[in-house]
C-alpha cells in the first residue's frame, strides 16, 4: 500500500516537471511569436496612415486605393479563415475556453500561421478589434503542438494549453500577472496549484523575451494621479453601474451584428469581410485615428486633454464600429476595443462630475482609467483580471480601490438584468461552428 502511494506521489512529480518544463518553452515560443506579431501591427498601422496620408494628395485615385486596400486586406483575412483555419475566426478566448471544458477538440496546426497572418491583414486594415484574441489563441497552438512533441497526456496538454494563453494575453499587453490572473478567472474559473505552476512558467519565459524584443515600458503613459478622496468615491459606483449598462448594450450590438450577418449568410464570408472592410477604408479616409486597435484613442482619453466633443463622436462610431468589425470573421479580439470605449466614457463622465462639483478637485483622467476596468468588467465579468490588467497597462496603482467599487458595480448590473457575459454568448456561437465543420 506504502509502495502504491510512493509510486503515485512520484508520478505525479514526474509529472508536473513534464508540464513545468514543457511551459517554459510554450512561454518562450508564445512570448516571441506574440511581440513579432504587436511589431508588424505597429507597422501595419504606420504603413495604413502613410497610405492615407499619401491618398489625400491624390484626389479619386487616392481615395479608390485606400479603400480598395482595406477591402483587400480583410477580404484575404477571411478568406484565410474559410479555407485553412474556421477556428482562426473571431477572438479565438471562447474557443480557447471551450477546448478547455473539453466541449470540442484543439484546433489544427494551421491555426497559428492564419491567426498571425489574418490579424495583421484585418487589424491593419483598420477593424476594430484587438491583438489579444489572435496572441491567446496563438499561444494555446503553440501549447497544443509542443505537448505532442513532448508526448504529455491530455490531461497534462490541457494545463499548458491554459499557461500558453495566459502567456499570449500577457505579451499582448505587457502584462504578466493579468496572464496568470485571467488563466484562472477566466479560462478555468478556479485555482489550482498545477495550472498555477505552469502559468508561471510560461510566463516566466514569455514577458522576458517580449521585453527583449518590445522594450518593458507600460503600453500607457498615465500622469501622476492623486488617490480618491473619500468625497469622491460614491462617483466611482455611480460610473461602474453607467459603465455595467454601456457593456449590456455592447454585449447585445455585437450579438445583434453577428445575428444579421448570420441572417444574410447567402453572402460569401469573403465578399462580406470585404464589404466591411471598404466601409472601415472609407472611415479611415475621413477620420484615420478612429480605425485600427484603437490604442492612441486610450492614450488620449488617459491624458486628458481631448475636447468632448470629439470624444463623444469617438465613442458612438467606435461603438459600432467594433460590433461590425466582429462580424467579418477575421482574426481579432474583443479587449482592447473594450478599453476604448471604457477609457472614453470614463472621462466623459470626469468630466461631466469636474463640472457638477467643482470642489473636489476632480481629475477626469483618473475616471478615464477606472472607466477601462468597470467596462472590461461588465462585460468579461472578470474583475480582477480587468483590474490588474488596467494596472499594469497604465503603471498606476493609486486608482485600485475606485476601480474595486466601480467593477462591483459594472458586474452587479448586468448580472440584475441577466445579461450572460460576452465570452460565454460566443461560445455557443464556436460550438455551432464546430459542429458545421464536422458536417462538411
Amino acid at each position: 500500500m506504502d509502495q502504491g502511494d510512493d509510486r503515485k506521489r512520484a508520478d505525479e512529480r514526474r509529472s508536473l516537471l513534464a508540464v513545468a518544463a514543457t511551459a517554459f518553452i510554450v512561454g518562450a515560443v508564445t512570448g516571441c511569436i506574440g511581440a513579432i506579431f504587436r511589431f508588424f501591427l505597429g507597422q501595419a498601422d504606420r504603413m495604413r496612415d502613410a497610405m492615407i496620408a499619401w491618398g489625400h494628395g491624390h484626389a479619386i485615385w487616392g481615395f479608390l486605393i485606400v479603400v480598395g486596400a482595406c477591402a483587400i486586406g480583410t477580404f484575404l483575412a477571411a478568406w484565410m479563415v474559410r479555407q485553412f483555419a474556421p477556428h482562426a475566426s473571431g477572438s479565438g478566448i471562447p474557443h480557447v475556453e471551450a477546448v478547455l471544458r473539453d466541449q470540442i477538440p484543439p484546433a489544427p496546426l494551421g491555426l497559428v500561421p492564419v491567426k498571425f497572418f489574418g490579424g495583421l491583414l484585418a487589424i491593419g486594415s483598420g477593424l476594430a478589434l484587438g491583438r489579444e484574441g489572435p496572441t491567446v489563441q496563438m499561444g494555446a497552438g503553440v501549447a497544443v503542438l509542443t505537448a505532442r512533441i513532448c508526448r504529455l497526456p491530455w490531461a497534462d496538454a490541457r494545463v499548458c494549453l491554459a499557461a500558453g494563453a495566459g502567456a499570449g494575453l500577457a505579451t499582448a499587453f505587457n502584462a504578466p500577472i493579468a496572464g496568470l490572473v485571467f488563466v484562472l478567472e477566466e479560462l478555468v474559473e478556479r485555482f489550482e496549484h498545477r495550472f498555477a505552476v505552469a502559468a508561471l512558467a510560461a510566463l516566466a519565459t514569455a514577458i522576458p523575451i517580449a521585453r527583449l524584443l518590445l522594450g518593458d515600458a507600460p503600453d500607457f503613459r498615465v500622469e501622476p494621479l492623486n488617490y480618491a478622496s473619500a468625497e469622491s468615491a460614491p462617483l466611482f459606483f455611480i460610473l461602474g453601474a453607467i459603465a455595467g449598462l454601456l457593456a449590456v448594450a455592447y454585449n447585445r450590438a455585437l450579438l445583434a451584428a453577428i445575428a444579421i450577418r448570420d441572417r444574410f449568410g447567402r453572402l460569401s464570408t469573403e465578399l462580406c469581410a470585404g464589404l466591411i472592410g471598404a466601409g472601415v477604408g472609407i472611415l479611415a479616409w475621413l477620420t484615420p485615428d478612429l480605425v485600427g486597435g484603437g490604442d492612441q484613442l486610450t492614450q488620449r482619453a488617459l491624458t486628458g486633454d481631448e475636447d468632448v466633443a470629439i470624444v463623444v463622436f469617438a465613442f458612438l462610431i467606435r461603438f459600432g464600429l467594433g460590433a461590425v468589425s466582429y462580424t467579418a470573421r477575421t482574426p481579432g479580439g474583443l479587449f482592447a476595443p473594450l478599453l476604448v470605449l471604457g477609457a472614453q466614457s470614463g472621462l466623459l463622465f470626469g468630466v461631466a462630475c469636474r463640472v457638477v462639483f467643482p470642489a473636489l478637485a476632480i481629475q477626469p483622467q483618473a475616471f478615464a482609467l477606472v472607466g477601462m476596468a468597470a467596462f472590461f468588467t461588465g462585460m468579461v465579468r472578470a474583475p480582477v483580471t480587468g483590474i490588474v490588467l488596467v494596472a499594469e497597462m497604465t503603471g498606476n496603482v493609486t486608482m485600485l480601490l475606485p476601480m474595486v467599487g466601480a467593477s462591483f458595480m459594472a458586474m452587479l448590473m448586468p448580472m440584475l438584468l441577466r445579461d450572460p457575459p460576452i465570452y460565454e454568448s460566443l461560445c455557443e456561437h464556436t460550438l455551432r461552428l464546430e459542429r458545421q465543420i464536422k458536417q462538411r
